[in-house]
């Protein structure tokens, strides 16, 4: 179905969605794309991990990753969840199967179903419309990145998360496909796992022509091997950009600052 027909499809059921009135986030990406959406007034609870938006700053706490406070859930009566598996337990997340409160989970692995998914959480909450219109405007921009970052051959990046161990992102993992728009291709999006462990062999093997850190003393050590292609001409460069982190509507521009990053020259 085009884009168009979705949008007259979500406006045509709206009126079939059942209204919802209390909303319990349990991700601060999920909590993000509800104030975007115009819709913190729906929300009663969050489940915290950093800063709040500053429409959030007053709302009760269901606890943090993977200490869901469950007591403190139920006294807020939620008429609709919202859920990153991540953010909650195997264990917990059977309890709240259980409690049968209707639950939109949401796990985007690229940022075209990042933007599908704010449109159905927008149909979860009731304002369809916000979401087609939302939506619209994050794959306009994401198009535009695409086309100013376009290359023949994309550049081999390696993006750092830890030094020791060493992680990265695998292919599953949205970060992934961020580098995809950028004109770049991730040199382990082989790899299943969503941040996967590699050796510095590994690296080594892949050769990456960038290479991506949040940490000074991280790209430092890539000195070590002046053989690699990123070394060579230098290209080590620091993110430390925390929106990359969070899927969510502002994911897309944290998405084109990470393009400036690895393509200044564009």
């Amino acid at each position: 179905m085009c884009r168009i027909g979705l949008a007259v499809l979500l406006l045509a059921i709206s009126g079939l969605a059942s209204a919802v009135e209390r909303v319990v986030s349990l991700a601060p990406s999920l909590s993000e794309i509800v104030v975007e959406l115009g819709s913190a007034d729906l929300l009663v609870g969050v489940l915290d991990a950093g800063d709040r938006p500053a429409e959030l700053k007053d709302l009760p706490s269901v606890g943090r990753y993977g200490q869901l406070d469950m007591e403190r859930l139920l006294s807020l009566k939620p008429d609709l969840l919202l859920l990153w598996p991540g953010s909650v337990g195997p264990a917990q997340r059977e309890q709240l199967k259980r409690l049968n409160i209707p639950t939109y989970v949401a796990d985007p692995h690229n940022l075209e179903q990042l933007t599908t998914q704010i449109e159905a959480i927008a149909l979860q909450l009731g304002r369809p419309e916000r979401g087609v219109s939302l939506a619209s405007n994050l794959r306009q921009r994401l198009d535009s990145l695409r086309q100013h970052y376009r290359r023949d051959e994309p550049l081999r990046v390696f993006y750092q998360v830890w030094d020791r161990p060493l992680y990265t992102v695998g292919g599953g993992q949205i970060i992934s496909d961020a580098l995809q728009v950028c004109g770049a291709r991730n040199v382990f999006a082989d790899l299943a796992l969503p941040a996967p462990q590699v050796s510095v062999e590994a690296v080594l093997q892949r050769n990456p022509e960038v290479i991506l850190a949040g940490d000074q003393a991280q790209l430092e050590a890539w000195k070590a091997w002046p053989q690699v292609a990123a070394v060579a001409q230098g290209r080590l460069r620091m993110v430390t950009d925390k929106g990359l982190e969070r899927p969510s509507g502002q994911m897309i521009e944290a998405t084109a600052r990470l393009c400036q990053v690895i393509a200044p020259d564009r």
